[in-house]
C-alpha cells in the first residue's frame, strides 16, 4: 500500500500500545494486545476476497484458517453468494457488489481474485494500483496479452503476486503419483539426457476434463435472475443473452470467459513441466493441435492432442483421451535419450529412481505467501513464471482454434506471421473496461 507518514499498521500498533498504557482506565480486548497467543490487529494481514462463488469459497477458507489473517471484505455480483460469504466471514466483514469499492477502502493488504478468468487481469491490475498484494486463481489471465499488463502493474507498484497452483512447490502428490521435487532432481541431474519429451494425459495420471468443461451450442436465452448483476458479471466480455450455463460453475465452457478444461487444469499440470524443463524464462516456438474442425465460435468443445516444441527440442504432448486417437497408453511421463519416468515414479533403467537420494536438492523457493508479504521476496509461483505457464494453455487453445501449426516468438510473445492467431493474443474488451 502507498507509504505515508502514519500508515494503517503503524497507527494500529501505536494505539494498541497506548491502550495498554491506560489499561487501568479502559477495558482493552486481549486480542488487541496479543494476549494468550492471539495475533494483535497491528500484526495481522488484512484480506479481501473478490468473487465468492465456487473457488471463492475456498479462498474464504484460506483466510479464515490463518490466525495471522483478518478478513475485512467480500465481493460478488450475485447477492446470494455475497450474503453467504458475509455470514461465513462473521463480525467485521463488509460485503460489496463492485470490486472498485473494496479497493477504495485503503486498508486491505491482500486481494484474492477467484473470479472467472475474464476478470483476472483487470482486478489484479486494479489491486496492484491500489497498493495491494494479489492472490490470483488460475489461469493467471484469459489471454496471453493480458499477462504482460499484470506483470507491469505488479512490478511498477512493488507488489507481491501469488498464483494459486501449488505442485511446483514440492508439497503433496502431483498427478504422476509423486511430488515434483524428486522429478526435478532427476531432470536436473542429466541422468535422463536431453532433450526431453513430457506427456500429460489420462494415461500418465492427468484428467483434462474436456467433456466436463465443454460449452453448449444450443443455449436459449433466459431471464436474468434478480440476485445477479449480469452486466457487471460480464464486465469486459461481449454481451451475450443470459443463460445459467454461461455463469458460475459452468462458465469455463465459453471462450469469452475461459478456455475449457485446458485452462482449468492447465496451470496445475503444466507449470510443473515448465519448472522441470527449466523454461521459466521462455516459451515453446511451435504448437499444433489435433481437434474437431471447425471450432465453435462461442462454446469450448472437445479436443484430442496438442504438441508444443521448444527451441532446444524439448516437447510437451497433451492428450485429452476424450476425442480421437489416444497415442500415449503405456508411454512414459518423461522420456529422454538416457531414461524414462512412468506414472507412479517407475523408471527405466530401474535404478534411476534410487539415484534421487544422492542428488542435490532443488533451489528453495518461498512457499508461504505470508513470508512474501512480510519480507517482499517473490512467491514461488509469481507473476513472471506464472505468466509463462499461463502462456502454455493459451498456446494450446490457439492451435485448437486456428486448426494449424503455429510458430511463436517467446520474446515478443506473438505468433510469427499469423495475424489471425495474434488476434487471440490481444482481444478487445467491452467499453468502458480496458487494460
Amino acid at each position: 500500500m502507498p507509504q505515508t507518514g502514519m500508515n494503517r499498521r503503524k497507527f494500529l500498533n501505536t494505539t494498541a500500545k497506548a491502550s495498554a498504557a491506560f489499561a487501568g482506565l479502559t477495558v482493552v480486548p486481549s486480542r488487541v494486545l496479543g494476549a494468550n497467543g492471539q495475533t494483535p490487529p497491528s500484526e495481522q494481514i488484512t484480506h479481501a476476497v473478490i468473487g465468492v462463488g465456487g473457488m471463492g469459497q475456498g479462498h474464504l477458507g484460506y483466510v479464515k484458517g490463518d490466525p495471522t489473517a483478518r478478513l475485512l471484505a467480500v465481493c460478488d455480483v450475485d447477492a446470494n453468494h455475497l450474503a453467504q460469504a458475509v455470514q461465513i466471514g462473521g463480525e467485521g466483514v463488509t460485503g460489496y457488489k463492485d470490486f472498485r469499492e473494496v479497493l477504495d477502502r485503503g486498508d486491505i493488504d491482500v486481494v484474492h481474485v477467484p473470479t472467472p478468468p475474464h476478470w483476472h487481469a483487470l482486478v489484479s491490475i486494479a489491486a496492484a494500483e491500489a497498493g495491494c498484494d494479489i492472490w490470483c486463481e488460475k489461469p493467471m489471465t484469459r489471454t496471453i496479452g493480458e499477462g504482460q499488463h499484470v506483470i507491469d502493474a505488479v512490478q511498477r507498484n512493488g507488489r507481491m503476486f501469488r498464483l494459486n497452483t501449488w505442485f511446483r512447490l514440492h508439497s503433496g502428490f502431483y498427478g504422476l503419483g509423486t511430488p515434483v521435487k524428486p522429478l526435478k532432481q532427476l531432470v536436473d541431474s542429466g541422468l535422463l539426457g536431453w532433450p526431453l519429451t513430457v506427456r500429460v494425459s489420462a494415461f500418465t495420471g492427468f484428467n483434462w476434463k474436456a467433456s466436463m468443461w465443454s460449452g453448449k451450442t444450443d443455449l436459449i436465452p433466459q431471464p436474468v435472475p434478480a440476485e445477479l448483476d449480469y452486466n457487471l458479471w460480464l464486465g469486459p466480455a461481449p454481451v451475450k443473452p443470459y443463460h445459467p450455463h454461461r455463469v458460475h460453475g459452468s462458465f469455463r465452457g465459453y471462450w469469452d470467459y475461459d478456455g475449457g478444461g485446458l485452462t482449468d487444469m492447465g496451470q496445475h499440470y503444466l507449470d510443473p513441466v515448465q519448472y522441470l524443463l527449466n523454461k521459466d524464462d521462455t516459451s515453446p516456438v511451435e504448437v499444433e493441435a489435433y481437434a474437431p474442425w471447425p471450432p465453435h465460435p462461442d462454446a469450448v468443445l472437445l479436443w484430442g492432442r496438442v504438441q508444443m516444441k521448444y527451441a532446444d527440442g524439448c516437447k510437451i504432448i497433451l492428450e485429452s483421451c476424450e476425442w480421437g486417437d489416444n497415442q500415449t497408453a503405456g508411454q512414459p511421463y518423461i522420456e529422454g535419450p538416457k531414461g524414462k519416468v512412468y506414472q507412479g515414479f517407475r523408471t527405466d533403467p530401474s535404478d534411476l529412481k534410487d539415484a534421487v537420494a544422492s542428488l542435490p536438492e532443488p533451489e528453495p523457493m518461498v512457499s508461504d505467501f505470508n513470508v512474501s508479504i512480510k519480507t517482499r521476496r517473490k512467491f514461488g509461483l509469481n507473476e513472471e513464471n506464472g505468466n509463462r505457464s499461463n502462456m502454455l494453455v493459451h498456446l494450446a487453445n490457439a492451435a485448437i482454434r486456428t486448426g494449424r501449426k503455429l510458430k511463436f516468438d517467446p520474446v515478443a510473445q506473438r505468433f510469427v506471421g499469423d495475424e489471425e492467431a495474434n488476434r487471440l493474443v490481444d482481444q478487445p474488451m467491452r467499453a468502458p473496461w480496458h487494460l
